[in-house]
C-alpha cells in the first residue's frame, strides 16, 4: 500500500492540543521527570525514564532527528542533545512534526515557549486555548462582582483564541452535580473563595459557573479526561461521569482529551452526541511502540469525523515530534491492516487519514 504509506509519512497535522517547550531543560534529571506524566516528585534514584515506552520511543524516533543512529544509548543521546542546545533541540523537533498549526493551551506558567515563540520555532501558524481556571484566579483577584470580571476576562482573553480548556478533572473530577449554579451560588461561593486567598479554584460551583460560561461562547471547550498525574483522582476523570453535562451542553463542540484508559468510553460518548470529539494526545507518547493499540480503540466507536490529533506536548520539545511520529506510525499500521483486509479500500483509509490529521480540526475549530 504504497499509496497510504506515502500519504501517512507527509500529511500535514493541526496538533490541537499542546503546550510549549521548556526554554531551558537545565539538567538530565528534569529531562527525565519530563518523560514521566503520573510522578509529580523527582523519579527514584534507581530509576530511568528512558527504561519505560517513552524512553524507548524517544531512543527509536528522535535520535535520528539529532544525527544519531536509531536506538542510540541513553548517555549519547543525552551527550548530543547537550552538544546542540535547546534551541536548536526545539527547532529540530518542532519543525520535524510536519505540524502546520499548533492549538496552545497557555494555562501554564513562566519557563516554556509562549505563542510567539512556538511560531518562530515551528514556522507554523499559532492558536491558543485558554484555561478556565486560570480566567477564574484573575476574576476573583478583579474588584467588583466576579460573574461580571469572569465574563469580561473571559470574553477579552478568547476574542482571538479558537477554544477553552478546563482541568475540572484536576480539580475535584467529573462525578457530581454539574448543573449551571445560579447567580446567589456563584456570589457566595466566590466571596468564600475571595476571602481564602483566591487561589487554586477547587470550589464546584466556580468550576460549573465556568463551564457554563464557556459553553456560551460557542468555542471549542476542551476536557481533560482519564490519565495525568497522579494529583488526578483517575475513576474521578472517566469522561463517562460528564453524561449529565453533555446532555445539556447544546451545540458548542466538547473536547475529550487524552482519553486513556477509558478511549472506548469517549469513543462512546462521540457516537452518542453529536458535540462530542475525542483524541489520543498524550496517550500516544507515553504507551511508545503499544500506541497503535489505542488508535485502534478509539476509532472502534467513534466517527472519524469526531476523532483529532493532538500530541500533547509539554516540557521536553521531543514531545512535540514524538506524538507525531508515533501517530503516523500507529494510524499507518491500524489503516494498513484494515485495508490488507480488504475491509477498507486505500482510498477510504486515506480519506480518514485526512480527516483525523487536520480536516476535523479545521472545521471545528474554524480555521482556514
Amino acid at each position: 500500500m504504497p499509496a497510504l504509506d506515502d500519504h501517512v509519512l507527509a500529511v500535514p497535522l493541526v496538533d490541537h492540543h499542546v503546550h510549549g517547550y521548556w526554554l531551558q531543560t537545565r539538567d538530565r534529571g528534569r529531562f527525565e521527570n519530563g518523560l514521566n506524566e503520573a510522578n509529580v516528585e523527582p523519579l527514584a534514584a534507581f530509576d530511568s525514564a528512558f527504561d519505560t515506552q517513552i524512553g524507548f520511543a524517544v531512543r527509536a524516533h528522535c535520535a535520528p532527528v539529532l544525527g544519531l543512529p536509531r536506538h542510540a544509548e541513553p548517555d549519547e543521546y543525552w551527550a548530543r542533545r547537550s552538544e546542540l542546545g535547546d534551541d536548536e533541540v526545539a527547532r529540530l523537533f518542532l519543525t520535524a512534526a510536519g505540524v502546520t498549526d499548533w492549538l496552545v493551551d497557555t494555562g501554564f506558567g513562566s519557563g516554556i515557549a509562549d505563542l510567539a515563540t512556538m511560531g518562530r520555532t515551528s514556522g507554523g501558524r499559532v492558536g491558543e486555548v485558554v484555561r478556565l481556571e486560570s480566567i477564574a484566579e484573575m476574576a476573583a483577584a478583579a474588584d467588583g462582582d466576579y460573574a461580571d470580571a469572569f465574563r469580561r476576562i473571559l470574553r477579552d482573553r478568547t476574542a482571538s483564541a479558537v477554544g477553552t480548556k478546563s482541568i475540572l478533572a484536576y480539580r475535584g473530577g467529573f462525578p457530581g452535580d454539574l448543573t449551571e449554579p445560579s447567580a446567589a451560588d456563584v456570589r457566595d461561593a466566590a466571596a468564600r473563595w475571595r476571602a481564602a486567598g483566591g487561589t487554586r479554584l477547587t470550589d464546584r460551583v466556580l468550576l460549573r459557573f465556568g463551564l457554563y460560561e464557556a459553553l456560551r461562547l460557542g468555542k471549542p471547550l476542551q476536557f481533560h479526561t482519564g490519565f495525568g498525574d497522579r494529583d488526578c483522582d483517575l475513576d474521578d476523570a472517566n469522561p463517562l461521569h460528564l453524561l449529565d453535562f453533555l446532555r445539556n451542553s447544546g451545540d458548542t463542540p466538547v473536547m475529550l482529551l487524552h482519553c486513556y484508559p477509558y478511549e472506548r468510553e469517549a469513543g462512546y460518548l462521540a457516537q452518542a452526541f453529536n458535540n462530542v470529539y475525542v483524541d489520543a494526545g498524550l496517550s500516544i507518547n507515553h504507551l511508545g511502540a503499544r500506541s497503535p493499540g489505542i488508535i485502534a480503540r478509539l476509532i472502534e466507536l467513534a466517527p472519524f469525523r469526531k476523532v483529532l490529533y493532538s500530541s500533547d506536548g509539554f516540557g521536553p520539545a521531543e514531545l512535540h515530534y514524538l506524538g507525531a511520529r508515533l501517530w503516523r506510525n500507529g494510524i499507518g499500521r491500524v489503516l494498513g491492516e484494515l485495508v490488507a483486509a480488504d475491509e477498507w479500500t486505500e482510498r477510504d483509509a486515506i480519506r480518514v487519514v485526512d480527516l483525523i490529521a487536520h480536516g476535523n480540526a479545521r472545521r471545528v475549530y474554524g480555521l482556514s
